[in-house]
């Protein structure tokens, strides 16, 4: 009777074990599928039919459970993170982005998305990096943008965004790198630039600013890189950029600026690349340049006047 009933208890156990195993694969099956909201789901694939998804260079598998797709970063059953830079998308971006209020990276880099940001990015308290740089981006900045105050890195450039800077970037506390060269805008730099005491880079190149440099970005004590040339800025260049101590590039070539030369500019003891030709500026440059640090380089010539000069001389 004994062996009987040990041999039943090995017979029980082995026909436990692939009951066992299975439960584990359910077990396991279960804890790699993403349980996000029905919102946040259905703002995602707003996102998909609205920039192509068919097309896409990796596409989702819509059948397929969130976690499988391409390019998303969930955590705590919600979407923290969507990277789909260099991946075809084109289209437009939906008002739906805005429901995704636990998105802290958004990249959508080197695309071919056109249309407007929509005002609803500004419900994304939780945004760090908004970065849709390199696309056909439209219209003008949402003042919502200002709503971002998680935001750190801002890389919109190399689009086709027109209209002014909102005042309400001046909001952005927490922002450290505001990158919109290659654009449209136009206007005057708003003077809430200079509320941004975490700033350490400003790059506004090639877009149709105009109006004076603000005087505030004097109160950017981090700034490490400046760059506002090929814009039509006029005016004096303020003397306060002198106290940007860790400054080490700044550029102002190829705008309308006129007047002397701040010798503040030669306190710039961090300065690398200090570029001011192109202008109407005048003063005693070589003086200038014997006080800058050792090995900075240093323009302030007015190339296009030097061209002009030379072949007035050919002729």
């Amino acid at each position: 009777m004994l062996y009987l009933t040990t041999e039943k208890v090995r017979k029980s156990a082995v026909m436990l074990k692939p009951i066992k195993l299975t439960l584990l694969f359910c077990l396991t099956s279960l804890m790699t599928y993403a349980h996000i909201s029905t919102k946040e789901k259905n703002a995602l694939l707003a996102i998909y039919n609205a920039t192509q998804g068919d097309y896409w260079t990796q596409t989702w598998d819509l059948e397929a459970d969130v976690s499988t797709w391409q390019g998303l970063t969930i955590e705590n059953n919600s979407v923290v993170a969507i990277d789909l830079s260099f991946n075809n998308l084109s289209g437009t971006l939906p008002i739906e982005i805005g429901h995704l209020h636990n998105l802290q990276t958004l990249n959508l880099f080197r695309n071919n998305i056109s249309g407007v940001i929509p005002s609803s990015i500004g419900n994304l308290k939780q945004l760090e990096t908004l970065n849709i740089a390199f696309n056909k981006l439209e219209g003008e900045l949402p003042e919502t943008i200002g709503q971002l105050m998680s935001l750190v890195n801002l890389e919109l450039f190399m689009n086709n965004i027109n209209g002014s800077l909102p005042a309400s970037i001046g909001n952005l506390s927490k922002l450290e790198k505001l990158a919109l060269f290659n654009n449209q805008l136009n206007g005057a730099i708003p003077a809430e630039i200079g509320n941004l005491s975490l700033l350490k880079e400003i790059y506004l190149s090639s877009n149709d600013l105009s109006g004076k440099i603000p005087s505030s970005i004097q109160n950017l004590t981090v700034l490490e890189k400046l760059s506002l040339f090929d814009n039509k800025l006029f005016g004096a260049i303020p003397s306060g950029l002198g106290k940007l101590a860790r400054l080490q590039e700044l550029i102002l070539s190829d705008n309308l600026l006129y007047g002397i030369v701040p010798s503040e500019l030669a306190e710039l003891k961090s300065i690398k690349v200090l570029m001011l030709n192109n202008n109407q500026v005048k003063g005693d440059f070589a003086n200038l340049e014997r006080k800058l640090p050792n090995g900075v380089q240093f323009e302030y010539r007015n190339l296009d006047k030097m061209k002009n000069s030379v072949l007035a001389t050919n002729d």
